[in-house]
Order: structure tokens, then C-alpha cells, then sequence
């Protein structure tokens, strides 16, 4: 049985939405551009392959530290102008930075989009790094690590990915580890961002109003920072990912109530058939009442207060993570729910109405997404960060070529709760 969800005509296949305008600079540095002439705003959105999962021995949390500080400041922006400008202009800015890459973005007023663009490329690409600065931002950075070690739900967390990444940068904390950071200079953060901020490892995204600002926008690229910016020899990509299963105990102090955690490992980003087919896959599982693992375990049974199986797509490896909130006394019972749901769905045929829905919720969430240029921005800047240049519509095409069965017998093994790392948290 195909999947239900009405996709639009191939000619118009996402309302008001056609493919980006890609080009590449003589440098390497590759741009998107999407018009949106009814968005009210202007997303200006930097990628770079400069996540955590590129740090190299003793540069734990410099991905993240170097987003801190790119906000003190470059040769031209005193510390804090930057944001006092972007607002004066009715604007507002943000980053983060994640195991694959790190983005910084300003949504901004059309007629200040030109402005704006110049500020957030020199402020990314030319940040000052001055060593006062460096040493009060160290504060920040360490002051957040410790508001993370702090938080048992965090602590159980972290603790299931490093036992189930093992030595694979996604299994260290994104934050860094506290004698690293302590012991980081501007000069090493100056290393990281030349070695990493290259023109041919970054992308610039722009998508809303642009009609009226093209011409000046374009001008200020061929000519600003973006442009200046040298490229440079490509880091060896991270090893793929491979999730050790397992069965761990933990006890934390101050955990008000234990926790089943569990990881699967599931394909890599770049497989962008395998990764619709699992988002519909932990949909079916555990979105909404009405799947199957909330219904059972919440809704039918009591067993917990609440169960969440959420996606993580990423580049050497996807994984799905399961969080299920219960009594301690209640985690075998939990577990052993778990794996017989693994095994009726592996069994039995989904029903139409369930098929259906999962369809609708994934092929909507992904609608929903794009309905701001901040969405639609995100979304092309790191899919061309990546190589997948695919339209828009590309998601929604390859969710319509997934079925029941090819659901069953391809990704439903992949969820054996025998395949997972499985972490019991419990209160000390």
C-alpha cells in the first residue's frame, strides 16, 4: 500500500516555494538564494563544517567556545555592537553549534538585510579574539557546562551517548570537557577557526523579501569577507558512526524519577530515503496518543509518565533515542513493553488509518518547517552545506515511495532492542 499523504502536483510541488538559486564564488564558496516575496522578513543564514565532531585532540569545546566568542567582536565591531546595531535595525540574531556543523543567522527588515550582511560575515569571519574577552567568555562557557553537569537528566544523557558512541565524537559532550577549556588560548581558537572557516567548507543561505535588496545584496557579497575568504584543505571527514549495544545502570542524585534510555543506531543524512522511512518509523512509534508506544505504555497501561522517541539525523550516522519516564520498579516492565511493540510491529501489518497518519504528521511537519524564511533558510544552507543540492520537494517525494511492508522487512530490524545501547537512570 503506498503511502496516502497528497503530495502536490510535480510542477508546484511545495505552495509558494520554488528551488533555490544556487551559485559558487571563485573562491569556493557556495551561496543560496531564496525569494519569498510574501515573507515579511529577510533569514541571513551562515553554515560552516565546523561542529564539535572536527575537533581534534586537545581542542574539546573550541566549536562551541569560538561561537561565544564571535560575538566579541572583529577589527571593526566593538564587543556588543553587533547586536545593538541588529536591533537598532529591528532585527534579531542567534547561532548554534552542533556535532557536524555550527550556523550563525539575523532575521532583519528587507531594506536592512544589505547592512546586516556585512556585519554578520565580518563578525564570523573575522573575529577579533582578543584575550580580555577570551578570558571573561571562558567564565560563560564553563558557568553553562557546569549548569549542564548540574541537571541529572543532562548527566544521564550524555552518559548514554558516550557508552553508546564509545570513542566517536558524538559521544563527547558538544559543551567540552572542563580541563580542555580551562586550558584554551585565543591563539588555539585562532588555529581552529582558519583551519575550519574556509570558503569552500561554508555556505550562505538567504531566503525571504529579497527581490527589492538582489542587486545590493549581491554586490556586497562579490565584494565583502565572504569573498575575501580563502579556502582551504579539506579535514578528513569523522569515522562513521557505530552504536555499541549494551546494557548500563546508573544512579544520580537529585533524579526525581528513573529513566529508560536507549539508542539505535540508524543511517546517515546523505541516505535521505532511509531517513523519511525512519522519521515515519518513530512516528508510528511514539508521536502523538495515538502511537503505539504512548498508547500502550502511558495511555493503556501507566506505566510512565511520559515516552519520547526522537530522531537525530546526522552526517556519519543517524540515531533514535528513546526517553521513557517511569518508576524504578516499573523499568524491566518498561523495557520488556518496549521490545514486544518492536515485535508486533515487526509482525504485523500497520492498519490504513495508522499508516496514514504517521504519513500526514511527518510529510506536515516537514510543510511546517519551511513556512518561515528562517525554516526555509536552515534547511537549504545545511542540505547545500552537505552536498544535497535535491529540491525542495525531495523529502516528501521519497516519503511517498515508502509502504508498510518495505517499513516491516528494512527499518523495523533496526529497532531490535537488542541492536541498543540501554541506559536504566535511577535516583541515588
Amino acid at each position: 500500500m503506498r503511502c496516502a499523504l497528497p503530495l502536490a502536483p510535480a510542477s508546484i510541488p511545495l505552495p509558494g516555494l520554488a528551488d533555490p538559486q544556487l551559485d559558487t564564488l571563485p573562491n569556493g564558496a557556495r551561496i543560496a538564494r531564496m525569494p519569498l516575496p510574501e515573507a515579511p522578513l529577510v533569514c541571513v543564514d551562515f553554515w560552516c563544517r565546523a561542529g564539535s565532531a572536527f575537533e581534534q585532540p586537545g581542542e574539546s569545546g573550541l566549536a562551541h567556545f569560538l561561537e561565544h566568542m564571535v560575538f566579541k567582536g572583529s577589527a571593526h565591531l566593538e564587543p556588543g555592537e553587533f547586536d545593538w546595531r541588529i536591533e537598532a535595525m529591528g532585527g534579531s540574531s542567534n547561532a548554534a553549534t552542533g556535532y557536524d556543523d555550527v550556523h550563525y543567522h539575523v532575521l532583519i527588515p528587507p531594506a536592512a538585510a544589505p547592512e546586516a550582511l556585512d556585519l554578520l560575515l565580518e563578525l564570523v569571519l573575522e573575529p577579533r579574539l582578543e584575550r580580555e574577552a577570551f578570558q571573561l567568555e571562558r567564565q560563560v562557557v564553563l558557568e553553562e557546562l557546569a549548569q549542564s553537569e548540574d541537571q541529572p537528566e543532562d548527566v544521564a544523557l550524555q552518559r548514554l551517548l558516550r557508552l553508546g558512541c564509545g570513542d566517536h565524537p558524538y559521544g563527547a559532550a558538544i559543551l567540552g570537557e572542563r580541563q580542555a577549556l580551562l586550558h584554551h588560548t585565543p591563539a588555539a581558537m585562532a588555529g581552529f577557526q582558519r583551519r575550519l572557516y574556509g570558503a569552500n567548507g561554508c555556505v550562505l543561505a538567504l531566503a525571504g523579501a529579497l527581490d527589492s535588496v538582489a542587486a545590493s545584496l549581491d554586490s556586497r557579497i562579490q565584494n565583502g569577507a565572504l569573498a575575501r575568504l580563502a579556502p582551504i584543505p579539506s579535514p578528513p571527514p569523522p569515522p562513521a558512526l557505530a552504536v555499541q549495544p549494551g546494557q548500563h545502570r546508573i544512579a544520580l542524585p537529585r533524579l526525581e524519577s528513573a529513566r529508560l534510555l536507549m539508542l539505535w543506531q540508524l543511517p546517515a543524512a546523505e541516505d535521505l530515503h532511509a531517513v523519511m522511512g525512519a522519521d515515519l518509523l518513530t512516528t508510528v512509534l511514539a508521536e502523538g496518543r495515538r502511537s503505539r508506544l504512548v498508547a500502550l505504555l502511558r495511555e493503556e497501561l501507566r506505566l510512565v509518565e511520559s515516552i519520547d522517541l526522537d530522531l537525530h539525523v546526522m552526517e556519519c550516522g543517524s540515531f533514535a533515542l528513546l526517553e521513557a519516564i517511569c518508576d524504578a520498579s516499573d523499568l524491566e516492565t518498561v523495557a520488556a513493553a518496549i521490545e514486544q511493540a518492536w515485535h508486533e510491529l515487526g509482525e504485523r501489518p500497520l492498519g490504513a488509518q495508522e499508516w496514514d497518519r504517521a504519513c500526514h504528521l511527518v510529510g506536515n511537519g516537514y510543510r511546517f518547517g519551511l513556512e518561515s524564511a528562517g525554516g526555509v533558510a536552515g534547511t537549504v544552507g545545511n542540505n547545500l552545506l552537505w552536498g544535497r543540492s535535491h529540491p525542495l520537494a525531495r523529502p516528501l517525494e521519497e516519503l511517498g515511495h515508502w509502504s508498510p511492508d518495505r517499513l516491516q522487512t528494512s527499518l523495523v530490524p533496526l529497532l531490535d532492542p537488542a541492536l541498543a545501547c540501554r541506559l536504566e537512570a535511577v535516583p541515588a
